[in-house]
């Protein structure tokens, strides 16, 4: 596991992650049998886990090659339907709206599917305040530029026990169209009235003047270790590989809850998922990490040559059922979907060219 890392550690914003690929299952087109190249753009909340799963699955299709381009979330539902990748990778689900956009663009309905479940995470530069209490009220001021110092009343409130820096706050967000800004500003939507009314949720939102921006989570991650004060919302895993110290997030239920594996899973299992699967993960009381999000692929049920096609079929059916793929999440810090779920995926996969 080192070829994203060095990716983030050389900070890196827009990464494009080719790979060679093989599958280790029995439910594709057979071992060693594929070849081919696989274009994918998007999200880079998964994009850790995306190179680990594709080197996993090298092992046995070394003629198949997935270029996946880490470039927001954003970026990914544009290129889908603009019709310039093999499949899209978004933290936010394609509307009603954008399905329709794609039917007629493609000429057959567009296919969505979730694949993986993450926290995402509140992250520091200074390693004295990990484990720092925050709740959704206090982070939405922090990025409204209401609160300034970490010495603010209203934080020591809620850390007691901790000796706050006089320090000044430099909240980092997203530069470009991110799904981890969506999973992040509905969150605090949801959660805050008064930043629902003045800032709202999307992949992109307008800022409060004060704070600053980073491409991809890797560049948020890189923005945060360069200045002394910063706050920033990344994908766990970014925060556990880079080391970044973490708050905990008052749920809905008034439990501080640090983003581990077990919280992120708690969360996700309170998701209720219809048969569009388009939905949020909110209100999150108990063990679960409030702020939890879900990563979504698209492809279409036409268009593909029957290579592409098989290729596409058969590496998503590994990921969804290949032990080592789950294996690999789990250690990165996602939260793999279960069984019941994995099922109903299965079969949007069996959708893809099947209406060529």
């Amino acid at each position: 596991m080192g070829k994203w890392r060095s990716l983030v550690a050389l900070g890196a914003t827009v990464p494009v992650v080719a790979f060679g690929a093989a599958c280790g299952s029995d439910n594709g087109g057979g071992e060693g049998s594929l070849n081919g190249t696989l274009t994918g753009a998007g999200a880079s909340f998964p994009n850790p886990v995306f190179q680990e799963w594709a080197a996993s699955y090298q092992q046995t299709q070394p003629g198949v090659r997935i270029n996946y381009q880490s470039i927001g979330s954003g970026g990914g539902i544009e290129q889908f339907l603009r019709q310039t990748v093999d499949f899209g990778s978004s933290e936010r689900f394609l509307t009603d709206e954008a399905l329709q956009e794609a039917s007629d663009g493609r000429g057959c309905e567009a296919i969505q599917f979730p694949v993986i479940f993450g926290s995402v995470a509140m992250v520091f530069n200074d390693p004295a305040l990990d484990g720092l209490v925050l709740t959704p009220a206090v982070i939405a001021d922090i990025y409204a530029r209401d609160i300034t110092n970490y010495n603010d009343q209203a934080i020591q409130e809620l850390n007691p026990d901790m000796d706050l820096p006089d320090l000044d706050i430099i909240p980092v967000h997203r530069s470009d169209g991110s799904g981890t800004t969506f999973v992040f500003t509905h969150f605090l939507t949801t959660e805050d009235e008064d930043w629902a009314s003045d800032f709202g949720e999307g992949t992109e939102v307008q800022w409060a003047n004060g704070t600053i921006g980073g491409q991809g989570n890797e560049g948020v991650s890189g923005q945060v270790e360069q200045n002394n004060g910063a706050i920033g919302y990344v994908n766990q895993a970014y925060a556990l590989e880079l080391g970044l110290p973490q708050a905990a997030v008052v749920n809905s239920d008034g439990n501080e809850i640090y983003p581990t594996l077990e919280a992120t899973t708690a969360a996700s299992e309170e998701a209720e998922i219809p048969e569009s699967f388009q939905f949020t993960i909110d209100g999150i009381g108990g063990e679960g990490y409030p702020i939890t999000g879900t990563n979504w692929i698209f492809a279409y049920e036409c268009g593909y040559d029957d290579n592409t096609a098989e290729m596409l079929k058969d590496y998503w059916t590994w990921v969804l059922t290949d032990q080592e793929a789950d294996d690999l999440a789990l250690e990165l810090g996602y939260a793999p979907m279960g069984d019941g779920l994995k099922d109903r995926v299965l079969e949007q996969v069996e959708r893809i060219n099947s209406q060529n």
